[in-house]
């Protein structure tokens, strides 16, 4: 009885330790999982778009046989001897280059600008002239330099020397240019001395604004008081703002 007590006994302290290891491998077990981080994917992002960057004035190059420019042109003249005040004319800038280095060319220049001008104030009641119509068309040409220049623009110099025709009397009602103290219709010689300033906007595409100090002589042979030469120097103020394009034909 007593053999039998001691082997029951036995065997719950046997099973009753199993138990116990079943246990704690279990919550061993349940921790491990819990305390293991949990990876979670993500869908793939959306690729970005690709920028790329164009630079416009890559191609900017001094190189070019030719070139032309057309601008709308400003004109302050006198269109007579003893006028006091000065006519205000706006017309075009026509101008084209052949350069036969890479600093130097010869340019040609057409500037036709037209508008109306005050005349003498005594006779202006006696004839009904006011506000008459004159116009100027200068066409010019001669030799221009390349100043200082990278992709963005340049600086360009000429001095340009030809003749104008100044129409005087087209809206003077048949009177003689005298009565509103105007030169008479004529061909002169004029010069421009100024330049460019050139700003690139592509490799053909230029902006252009052009400066010009125009000496022009016309004569007063009809006048009173005929200067020693027959003739009026004038210096007036032109300019003008446009675009130019420069042809593909390069220089060799």
């Amino acid at each position: 009885m007593m053999r039998f007590q001691v082997s029951s006994f036995a065997t719950n302290v046997a099973a009753g330790l199993a138990l116990c290891a079943a246990l704690a491998a279990t919550a061993s077990a349940q921790s491990s999982s819990s305390s293991s981080p949990v990876v979670q994917t993500s869908p793939q992002s959306a690729a970005q778009p690709a920028y790329v960057s164009v630079d416009p004035l890559a191609g900017v190059s001094y190189d070019n046989r030719y070139d032309l420019s057309v601008g709308a042109a400003y004109a302050h003249i006198k269109a007579g001897p003893t006028l006091l005040e000065g006519a205000n004319l706006g017309g075009l800038d026509i101008a084209g280059s052949y350069w036969f280095a890479r600093r130097w060319g010869v340019e040609g220049d057409f500037r036709p600008t037209v508008g109306t001008s005050g005349a003498i104030p005594n006779l202006q009641a006696l004839y009904a002239i006011q506000g008459p119509f004159v116009a100027q068309y200068l066409f010019v040409g001669g030799p221009e330099w390349l100043g200082p220049h990278n992709k963005h623009g340049d600086l360009i110099a000429h001095v340009l020397v030809g003749g104008t025709y100044g129409d005087f009397e087209h809206d003077l009602r048949g009177n003689p240019p005298s009565v509103a103290g105007f030169y008479n219709n004529q061909v002169a010689p004029a010069a421009l001395f100024g330049g460019h300033f050139d700003l690139n906007r592509s490799a053909r595409w230029v902006f252009r604004v052009s400066t010009d100090a125009v000496w022009t002589r016309y004569s007063t042979e009809y006048a009173t008081n005929i200067s020693p030469s027959g003739g009026r120097t004038n210096w007036n103020y032109s300019m003008s703002v446009g675009m130019e394009y420069k042809f593909k034909k390069k220089r060799r």
